[in-house]
């Protein structure tokens, strides 16, 4: 009876055999299961791209890391001198979100850079025309060292500010920040004198002194294109008369 059971066993002497395929279905199927873990809900897997570079099996949800504690919920740090602590990217289109965004629910800062050595903390790149960035606030920003405002140095600022021209008897024009030209505009002895300006100084403050102990009192007019001004000197009698005198615009 015996003999006649082991006739009728099905794979017979394929025992060895069926355990080995088993065994290497198991191997193949193995990072394939590991990388379906990781999806969705699932454990993220250090060192490869979480859940995968398929657009179907990207999250759908937000991906939240939430702590309790006194220092920080999450640290991202890199011991490589060559390597960087973290990446972030997006395709956020303007008015959307950002890529980046630190909200403090509380009165503290929302956000700290710190760098040990170097002569640069940070580095804002984009388009040229672009705003590095923008701000509702409108506090004093301490210790911020702005090089330009509007486009200009604190040079040309100053300049812009306070124009002047020293203009002589005869109508030339000396030194000056800002003019352009000066002229005798009347007859020879009339006092009348225009001096032109390179930019519009419509919201600005003129004022011309006589540059002479001899000469009276002078009277500044600016004309219609905004830019030239119009200056009669006086004796001291009060008649027009030519004389040198300073004109300043003060902005």
């Amino acid at each position: 009876m015996l003999s006649s059971i082991r006739r009728r066993r099905p794979f017979r002497g394929n025992g060895p055999w069926i355990v080995i395929a088993a065994v290497a279905v198991a191997l193949l199927v193995t990072p394939f299961a590991v990388a379906v873990a990781a999806g969705e809900g699932r454990p993220v897997l250090g060192g490869s791209r979480n859940p995968s570079s398929n657009k179907s099996l990207a999250y759908s949800r937000e991906t939240q890391i939430i702590a309790n504690n006194t220092t920080y919920g999450t640290r991202q740090s890199n011991k490589s001198t060559s390597g960087g602590g973290a990446i972030y990217g997006c395709r956020a289109r303007t008015g959307t979100k950002a890529c980046l965004r630190a909200s403090n629910l509380s009165n503290g800062r929302a956000f700290s850079f710190a760098t040990s050595s170097g002569t640069e903390v940070g580095r804002i790149d984009g388009p040229t025309a672009a705003a590095p960035f923008t701000t509702s606030a409108t506090g004093v920003a301490t210790g911020l060292n702005a090089d330009k405002v509007d486009g200009k140095d604190a040079a040309t600022i100053s300049a812009d500010a306070n124009r002047f021209a020293v203009v002589s008897a005869a109508g030339a024009l000396g030194a000056q920040r800002g003019a352009t030209s000066a002229s005798n505009a009347g007859a020879a002895g009339d006092g009348t004198y225009s001096v032109v300006f390179a930019d519009d100084i419509s919201s600005c403050a003129l004022g011309a002194t006589a540059a002479a102990t001899t000469a009276g009192a002078v009277s500044v007019a600016l004309g219609a294109d905004n830019k030239t001004v119009s200056v009669v000197t006086r004796d001291p009698a009060g008649v027009a008369a030519d004389a040198p005198f300073h004109l300043t615009v003060t902005c």
